[in-house]
């Protein structure tokens, strides 16, 4: 069916209408398009850019919160290889059990070699200490000797190898014997014990 519009009466009945009217009506089908054009493509574009930068917002939240956890987990890595390494250099200062007896029996030479009279060489009870990974071995130790002889013997045991600490030192009975001034002094040697690891029992699972 063919469309028979009739432009000249269209004119002509435009021409008959109020300015007002008349602008209306040409004004009409510059009004629909942009309301078309608002609805079908402005709408549906501002409502999709609007979704982007939402999830664009979030991307960047998580890729802020990876990085921080990222740097956070090298961090940890690199504590936990520093104080392995360190636990392990300790442990080389720790004697095993049975090289307990060997060390004591050195530190009684020290102090014979140093000039002290040993007066008490009483070793006490081990305690193991709350960490689980050595054991404290203390003697008790009473000595006569000279300022200068007591300083020697110090400073022989800070050169061991291994770890000795000297604590609770007193002096007292300061005296004047063939001209050379020797007191007593009292003090405690505590040494430590590396707890050896449990072994493996054959067939076992490894955790």
């Amino acid at each position: 069916m063919a469309l028979n519009i009739n432009f000249n009466k269209i004119n002509a009945k435009l021409k008959n209408l109020p300015p007002y009217l008349k602008a209306i009506v040409l004004s009409a089908p510059s009004i629909v398009l942009i309301i078309l054009f608002i609805i079908l493509l402005y709408m549906p574009k501002g409502a999709e850019i609007n979704g982007l930068k939402d999830s664009i917002a979030k991307l960047d939240s998580e890729i802020a919160t990876s990085e921080i956890k990222a740097k956070k987990l090298a961090d940890l890595k690199i504590e936990n290889a520093r104080l392995k390494t360190r636990l392990a250099k300790l442990k080389e200062q720790l004697p095993e059990e049975n090289e307990v007896s060997g060390l004591l029996r050195q530190i009684s030479e020290l102090g014979l070699k140093s000039g002290l009279k040993i007066i008490l060489w009483k070793p006490e009870g081990r305690s193991p200490d709350p960490s689980g990974l050595y054991v404290k071995i203390p003697v008790t130790v009473e000595v006569v000797t000279g300022y200068h002889n007591l300083g020697v013997f110090f400073s022989y045991i800070s050169r061991l190898p291994r770890i000795v600490n000297i604590s609770g030192i007193k002096l007292s009975n300061p005296a004047l014997k063939e001209g050379v001034r020797v007191l007593t002094a009292n003090f405690t040697a505590t040494t430590f014990s590396a707890v050896p690891e449990p072994a493996v029992t054959k067939g076992a699972k490894k955790p």
